[in-house]
């Protein structure tokens, strides 16, 4: 090809092939050939072309900040377009399957070109996020690349040949399904809430909008493309009437935060990236991990005696943890986790305790418990509950652990099961204290503590040993406080 196009620019008067060879495309040269500029200026031209790209960028992607992490969502941008980064400085914060977690720089520069900004969903994981370059460099010369799935998605789009519809409140952007949608229903895209990137209205929101009630034009919707037929078997459905609280105002701006969808008979909740991994993880932990079930009541006087006169300020729930992590600590059979074909027995003792924050339910871990005093675990566990309600946990503090406590007391429940976290053989569910009449007519304190365990791992009898030993230790504070 080159050979040839070599010869049409001698046929032309040019009379250097290397000019068109030096060119970046075959469209440079065509423009080359077509206004007869000589090979000097063609050369410059493709000089100046170079430096342009030459300008040294560091790509940051998006990470797997979690190992069930698929994909995630920019929360926000902490650093704006030609801000300076050393490393350690937040660049962004990230909703995850488990959290939202603020993402370090490992490099040192200026950030050139952020390309997917705040709010974006779905964000997979290694897809391009934003540009860094070194300090001195004129970040406004960098160009995103082409292969970009972003720079894809823009391609796809003009492909498509979108377009805008003027209705009063300003262009939308849709798709040519979408404007066969609104002829059919006789629908103004003015009127409807687009939940798309860059305000682009889907079908979804067409269909949403339309099983809300929405009002038809009182004449057909003008559309851009005149071939964009009708299918002749949808028939148009007669919307209802909406009410006068229904009043139809201009849309308001789409939050990174997911709509619920409402109607006549039930509304949709959409679930955040937390929410569905974890109704995932539940479902295989149900249908993939045989779980057995052992309860046994223990009384609490002691306990709560013993706690009234500490000088430190604990909770039942912290007393539960150390006594939790010492019986698996003289238990060990219990401290173990499911490898995929056997039981792993683990050296150090990690409490999971579960806690409840807007998005879900959340495990933070408190380290080695079984060698921390009471006061420390009541630190340690304040600090974490509440970084996890604000979503600022990093990733260590949740992943892992050896054994879960999920304590629902506090709600005034007296006794439940849980599910059971993977890979972890056991998670143990804490009821309310409350006062039980005895046989002897003595009024006692009693809590129900429920074991989940995974057969796999723990047989019945192992099962009834851990509670035996736990209940013991409970019972009998005073081992804690050693």
């Amino acid at each position: 090809m080159a050979a040839s196009q070599g010869r049409l620019v001698g046929s032309r008067g040019l009379h250097s092939t290397r000019c068109l060879l030096r060119t970046t495309n075959i469209s440079t040269a065509k423009s080359t050939i077509s206004k007869g500029i000589g090979a000097k200026e063609c050369r410059r031209t493709f000089f100046i072309s170079i430096f342009r790209q030459a300008v040294p960028t560091t790509q940051i992607l998006m990470p797997a900040l979690s190992p069930t992490m698929e994909e995630g969502t920019i929360v926000k941008w902490m650093k704006k377009e030609g801000d300076a980064v050393s490393p350690g400085d937040v660049l962004c914060e990230i909703e995850t399957d488990k959290a939202t977690i603020s993402m370090d720089s490992d490099e040192e520069g200026i950030l050139a070109k952020i390309i997917v900004p705040d709010g974006s969903k779905n964000v997979k994981i290694n897809q391009l996020i934003a540009l860094m370059v070194e300090e001195g460099v004129d970040y406004t010369q960098v160009e995103v690349p082409l292969d970009t799935e972003t720079h894809r998605e823009t391609e796809l789009d003009s492909a498509s040949v979108e377009s805008s519809v003027a209705h009063g409140a300003g262009d939308v952007l849709m798709s040519p399904a979408v404007r066969v949608l609104l002829e059919t229903y006789k629908l103004n895209p003015s009127l409807i809430q687009s939940t798309g990137p860059k305000g682009r209205l889907l079908k979804g929101d067409v269909l949403r909008y339309v099983a809300q009630g929405g009002q038809p034009f009182t004449k057909p919707v003008e559309v851009a493309s005149p071939e964009a037929k009708v299918p002749t078997e949808t028939t148009p459905l007669q919307p209802a009437k909406p009410s006068p609280q229904e009043t139809v105002s201009a849309p308001k701006p789409v939050s990174s935060a997911p709509h619920p969808v409402v109607s006549s008979e039930h509304t949709d909740t959409p679930h955040t990236n937390m929410r569905r991994t974890i109704a995932k993880r539940l479902a295989e932990s149900k249908a993939t991990v045989p779980h057995t079930y052992a309860s046994t009541n223990c009384v609490m006087d002691n306990l709560l005696k013993l706690r009234k006169g500490l000088e430190v300020k604990v909770s039942v729930n912290d007393f539960i943890i150390k006594a939790a992590a010492l019986t698996l600590r003289q238990v060990p059979e219990m401290n173990a986790v499911w490898s995929g074909e056997e039981a792993q027995l683990l050296k150090d003792v990690d409490i999971s305790v579960a806690v409840a924050t807007d998005s879900g339910l959340i495990t933070p871990i408190v380290k080695t418990a079984d060698n921390l005093p009471l006061a420390e675990i009541s630190s340690t566990l304040r600090d974490l509950a509440s970084r996890a309600r604000e979503g600022k946990l990093k990733l260590h503090e949740f992943q892992g652990g050896s054994f879960t406590i999920s304590n629902l007391g506090m709600f005034g429940i007296t006794e439940f099961s849980a599910v059971i976290n993977p890979p972890q053989a056991c998670i143990m569910a804490v009821g309310g204290t409350r006062p039980v009449l005895t046989a002897d007519e003595t009024i006692h304190s009693v809590m129900t503590v429920t074991l989940s365990c995974d057969r796999r791992m723990v047989d019945d009898e192992l099962a009834a040993r851990w509670l035996d030993a736990f209940k013991a230790n409970i019972e009998n504070p005073s081992r804690l406080l050693l």
